[in-house]
């Protein structure tokens, strides 16, 4: 037994130090629905003051459990309410909440703070509009904000005078920011089917049927993954690699359900979930498409692409789920292009196109992930992507979301350097056919008849 103990300690140790193991991020959700207050400057001190009260202590209790454990926490965050819910109580500027968010979080030491968010799948209230037309703005004058809006859902369907409005949003959001790599855009998310206690950002907010303040964890592991795959080698069968990849993700999830329990003791906060989610980083190794890669495809973005990504994906929950009960979130495979040095050689040399990336959004977690598009991609191609995913989203009962980058001063071919774990993209060409027509229309694409569900 002492045998087997060992082992596995040292098996740790290894993937930490060569494979890139970590967790992401702790991530601590706090509620904000108390501080609503029809005085929008008396809102943003209680909410000030409720974050220092809740985050005071997150960021050195991460640091102490990641030493005395010898586990890699890369990021501590932040996700609260929706704002737009406190914006419809007190009206005013909404950049007022983004600079109080972006003060508090820099107080407390994390690295990003999300929630400035709107969910309007069904529809606008006031509070929505006045923050959905503020987030170009508020992402430009603050540093750690992060912003999100849902404009879809399988029960809903999609809101397509929200998918017009945010079209142009994330294109002003990029042009606010042109003297800082269109920065404002790479911290906005727009989601269909939006879960509630995702810990990653851009997408993190708090969902409203979350408790008072929670605990969530976000683990990733492609490295790991990776030679997991490749231990194994070519003449493993494809169930065969399914199965190895989920006692990998069994071992990864496990280290995730330690650090959120331990942290959650210290801290006196429940414990929420475990995402288990393989989010890439330009480190070498630390990549999704290399996985792919390992499995048998020359270069991501081939024939077989989509195919290896779902067994993948499927894997690496089925994993998640066997090493805990509390797993949720996004977990699967994130295919962000900037942040996945496979995904940037694919992209660079045209064997992974935008199409190709669609595809495969119906089957990973989450959707098109910093995507960098040519200046002259106009509002409504834009509005057009976005409108297209929620699609894949909404029929599929499954999250996606669209993190796109309109890269002002560049074209196709260029490349935009972001810097840390959001790395660089190569611009991406977008097929320059309008779909104005269709964007300008506005009202609703229709829940599909598998959301009559009760």
């Amino acid at each position: 037994m002492a045998v087997i103990r060992e082992n596995n300690i040292l098996e740790t140790i290894r993937m930490i130090d060569e494979e890139c193991l970590d967790i992401r991020t702790v991530t601590m959700g706090i509620s904000l629905l108390d501080c609503a207050d029809t005085d929008i400057d008396v809102s943003c001190r209680k909410i000030k003051e409720k974050i220092r009260n809740k985050a005071k202590d997150l960021v050195k209790t991460c640091r102490d459990i990641s030493k005395e454990y010898g586990i890699p926490i890369v990021n501590c965050r932040i996700s609260v309410t929706p704002i737009a819910l406190l914006a419809s109580v007190s009206g005013g500027d909404c950049k007022k909440y983004a600079i109080a968010l972006d003060e508090a979080a820099k107080e407390t030491g994390v690295n990003f703070i999300g929630g400035y968010s709107a969910l309007v799948q069904k529809g606008t209230t006031p509070g929505d509009e006045l923050l959905m037309n503020s987030i170009p703005e508020a992402l430009a004058c603050t540093d750690l904000v992060c912003s999100s809006v849902n404009i879809g859902s399988t029960k809903a369907g999609i809101n397509m005078d929200a998918v017009r409005t945010m079209g142009r949003i994330v294109r002003e959001a990029a042009e606010l920011t042109k003297d800082n790599n269109c920065f404002g855009a790479a911290k906005l998310v727009v989601f269909c089917n939006a879960v509630e206690d995702n810990p990653f950002m851009a997408g993190a907010f708090h969902g409203i049927s979350e408790p008072d303040c929670v605990l969530n964890v976000g683990v990733s592991g492609p490295g790991v993954v990776r030679e997991a795959v490749r231990q194994a080698g070519p003449k493993a069968s494809m169930n065969e690699i399914a199965e190895i990849i989920k006692k990998t993700a069994f071992k990864i999830t496990r280290m995730g359900q330690l650090v959120g329990t331990e942290a959650s003791r210290r801290l006196g906060i429940p414990f929420g979930i475990v995402d288990l989610s393989l989010a890439p980083t330009p480190a070498v190794g630390d990549s999704v498409a290399r996985i792919l890669e390992e499995i048998g495809l020359e270069q991501v973005g081939g024939p077989g692409t989509t195919a290896c990504l779902a067994m993948l994906n499927d894997a690496v929950k089925k994993g998640g789920v066997m090493a805990s009960s509390s797993v949720g979130g996004l977990s699967g495979a994130f295919i962000p292009v900037s942040e996945d040095q496979g995904m940037i050689d694919a992209a660079a040399n045209g064997t992974l196109c935008l199409e190709k990336l669609e595809a495969m959004t119906a089957v990973c977690s989450v959707g098109l992930d910093m995507i960098v598009l040519p200046e002259d991609t106009s509002a409504e191609t834009i509005s057009a992507i976005i409108a297209d995913e929620a699609a894949i989203g909404m029929i599929n009962n499954k999250t996606t979301a669209c993190r796109l980058i309109p890269a002002i001063g560049k074209q196709a071919g260029d490349t935009l350097e972001f810097g840390g774990l959001l790395g660089y993209g190569p611009v991406m060409p977008v097929r320059n056919v309008s779909p104005k027509v269709m964007i300008d229309r506005g009202g609703r694409i229709p829940a599909p008849m598998h959301s009559l569900k009760n």
